[in-house]
């Protein structure tokens, strides 16, 4: 069956916008200064920070991931000491995670650092572009939730 001339176009969207995104979002990983984190780690940190306390299995549904490799971040994290555990207050048989004054500071010096990187970027671009970029964060953001 012949594909619409509509969707050739958001295809060949598609495979524009994931080009570009990866290319910015290894680009910005590269100006991350914490290699003792792997992504997922950093990942469940900023989950903790967005969205408060929460079990291993609360984290592992908001990052889609299973709750083994939840409990194995979730551990370092611990280790590191950028979260600590105590025991649910109405489960004692589960643990509540939450980030702590360490984790809340690196996520802060990383946000700070990436944020610098891409004020920079942003200079190189016009103010039709700057103006198309804020038409467009709504829709990036709808699609990075969805």
């Amino acid at each position: 069956m012949p594909t619409s001339t509509a969707s050739r176009a958001e295809a060949a969207l598609a495979g524009a916008l994931r080009d570009a995104i990866g290319r910015l979002g290894r680009r910005m990983r590269h100006h991350a200064n914490h290699p003792e984190l792997s992504l997922g780690q950093l990942a469940a940190l900023r989950s903790l920070d967005l969205h408060g306390p929460m079990s291993p299995s609360e984290m592992a549904t908001h990052e889609r991931v299973q709750p083994p490799s939840m409990t194995k971040i979730v551990a370092r994290l611990e280790e590191l000491g950028y979260v600590s555990r105590a025991a649910h207050p109405q489960d004692r048989r589960q643990v509540i995670v939450t980030i702590s004054t360490a984790g809340a500071g690196l996520l802060e010096d990383d946000r700070r650092r990436r944020d610098a990187w891409m004020a920079q970027r942003l200079g190189v671009l016009d103010p039709e572009e700057l103006a198309a970029l804020r038409a467009a964060l709504p829709a990036l953001e709808k699609l990075s939730r969805s």
